[in-house]
């Protein structure tokens, strides 16, 4: 992964540490619910559920999201990827050892 991949992701991810905490914050509302008595226990763990369900899901969609955008992002830039870059490397290694065999023909 480039660095800039990274650094694009990393950034995308504290995003999804901010639903998180807002995830946090309506777990715990509907707790205080139940405690307060304003909804069943039995409503509140099947709103909790849904909830966790629900989040569930949008992450997952948007970690794709965001592989998917990233990707395109270094793509269209033209940023080799590590693999390519190793590729390149290897291919140099093997330039470099045949033009030293060509160049000492009787070594």
């Amino acid at each position: 992964m480039t660095d800039l991949m990274g650094v694009m992701k990393k950034t995308m991810m504290t995003g999804i540490g901010l639903a998180l905490k807002t995830k946090d914050e309506v777990e715990d509302w509907a707790r205080d619910l139940v405690t307060r008595g304003e909804v069943s226990e039995n409503e509140g763990e099947k709103f909790i559920d849904e909830l966790l369900k629900r989040y569930d899901e949008a992450r997952e969609n948007l970690e794709t999201r965001i592989d998917k955008v990233t990707q395109e992002i270094v793509t269209k830039a033209k940023v080799a990827s590590s693999e390519e870059v190793a590729a390149l490397r290897k291919e140099i290694e093997e330039l470099r050892k045949e033009n030293a065999r060509l160049s000492n023909p009787g070594k």
